[in-house]
């Protein structure tokens, strides 16, 4: 990935500045806010992507892994997973493809459905899981950018956000 040099202005600032002088005033601060938020979104799995490629996974290989080694049993059924992770279960077919084509998972059938398909971890899974964990943890999630109350506090405010927006049920902090 060839490093890109710094822009000498914010381009965002300078949307908003054009946005407000074309009398849009009242949604300028609304579309610098979803602007900035998909342009974060676009740092941060640039950092996470250089950090996982050693060890050849992508962040939704990383997240249905983390999910997996979360549940109780080490598996979840392939609907679940989806389900959870909030993606379009042709999306949780291709992972689990890829993550079992490198021996990471394997389906197993549901003891009692028949008609389900679980997703299991497997111990080189976990191996992999554990190295990645421990470098996104160091590299990226300890270091996002702002202190940690500040963290706390966007995330409290995206929150509300996506609570806003259905993305989930108020007080539905566990899983069921």
């Amino acid at each position: 990935m060839t490093a890109r040099s710094s822009l000498p202005f914010d381009p965002i600032a300078e949307a908003r500045r054009q946005w407000e002088a074309h009398g849009w005033h009242r949604a300028a601060p609304g579309m610098a806010l979803v602007t900035s938020v998909i342009r974060v979104q676009q740092l941060f799995l640039a950092r996470i992507d250089a950090v996982l490629r050693p060890f050849d996974l992508s962040f939704a290989r990383f997240e249905l892994l983390a999910l997996l080694s979360f549940s109780r049993r080490g598996a979840l059924p392939l609907s679940k997973a989806g389900e959870r992770l909030q993606v379009h279960p042709a999306s949780i077919t291709n992972v689990v493809n890829r993550l079992e084509a490198d021996g990471l998972v394997r389906r197993t059938p549901h003891e009692r459905d028949r008609r389900t398909t679980l997703v299991e971890l497997l111990p080189a899974g976990r191996d992999v899981l554990a190295g990645a964990m421990a470098a996104l943890n160091e590299e990226v999630f300890a270091h996002p950018g702002v202190s940690l109350p500040e963290a706390r506090a966007i995330v409290d405010l995206l929150r509300e956000i996506r609570l806003g927006a259905g993305d989930f049920e108020e007080g539905g902090s566990r899983l069921p």
